[in-house]
């Protein structure tokens, strides 16, 4: 009796070489968003969705180039500020963390902890590097 190979995905029956796997391109992909659904996905990619969330959040709240925001506000949206691209410290010695060009800076004002936001300006930018020859 012959063994009849199927599908991952739909389970119809392959024809063909005898390593395909799935009928079509449409069931592989839908085998594998499953597979990464159920494992959670890579860690990569969890690192990834957050910096997303970070960034939305912040440009939703950064509409005009600098604001103060209550911290319970952006981490009740799923703020995390344990996850940043990059930083810039100023003259006054603050570090302003950045999610590509949103920053932020964790404040105390009058008792209760505010984020001061801003855009990323030129200046902040740190110098290219010099191609050699």
């Amino acid at each position: 009796m012959e063994n009849v190979r199927r599908c991952k995905s739909c389970q119809k029956e392959l024809t063909g070489r005898k390593d395909k796997r799935y009928c079509d391109v449409y069931c592989k992909s839908a085998h594998q968003y499953q597979v990464t659904k159920t494992t959670g996905g890579t860690l990569f990619r969890q690192i990834d969705s957050q910096l997303k969330k970070n960034r939305s959040i912040l440009k939703g709240y950064n509409k005009s180039g600098m604001a103060k925001v209550r911290s319970e506000v952006l981490l009740k949206e799923g703020f995390d500020p344990n996850f940043f691209t990059h930083y810039w410290k100023n003259k006054k010695g603050d570090v302003y963390l950045f999610v590509y060009e949103y920053g932020f800076l964790k404040r105390n004002d009058r008792g209760r902890d505010k984020y001061v936001l801003v855009l990323l300006q030129e200046y902040m930018k740190p110098p290219k590097a010099k191609a050699t020859s």
